[in-house]
């Protein structure tokens, strides 16, 4: 799965936000990754897959998808971060759609990764956390182009929300 071209995009939007918000100088990887923590959560709430307290189903797949690709503009925005923009290659694991309780150990293993590169930035903890990621889309369903036409699509929908003082 070739993201070089997401990165471009992505390094595009994230120049854009910083010299709007003055922030070409600050150190931004901490709000980064709590920023992908949160859209994580955001995700796991759309699948629904850890309320055995509830009935109601997982979100329609493209709100679902949604919120994934949320998490790929975090992603991508921490190896701009780290400088690790130059891994643009990674392997999409190809696995059979999972629901309910099978995603919850596909979501601890993003969790965990990125403790991991939290304790130990290098490159090889990045590059586990963009797997793990790519572990957890697959097991929602979702293919490599369904990825990448949805991040194009909210990458767009994210410059316009800048646009307009978002």
């Amino acid at each position: 799965m070739d993201f070089n071209g997401l990165f471009k995009m992505q390094k595009e939007l994230d120049s854009y936000i910083e010299r709007k918000h003055r922030l070409e100088n600050a150190a931004l990887l901490d709000r980064k990754l709590l920023a992908f923590h949160v859209e994580l959560g955001e995700l796991a709430n759309e699948t629904r897959c850890f309320k055995f307290w509830s009935e109601k189903g997982p979100s329609a797949d493209h709100i679902v998808l949604e919120e994934y690709v949320d998490g790929i503009h975090f992603i991508l925005s921490v190896g701009l971060e780290l400088k690790y923009d130059n891994i643009t290659t990674f392997s999409f694991p190809v696995m059979n759609p999972m629901n309910g309780e099978a995603l919850v150990p596909y979501f601890y293993g993003v969790i965990e990764s990125v403790y991991e590169l939290r304790q130990n930035i290098n490159q090889e903890n990045y590059e586990n956390l963009f797997r793990q990621y790519l572990k957890l889309g697959s097991a929602l369903g979702f293919s490599e182009e369904d990825i990448i036409s949805a991040y194009k699509r909210k990458n767009e929908v994210n410059h316009e929300r800048q646009n307009q003082g978002y």
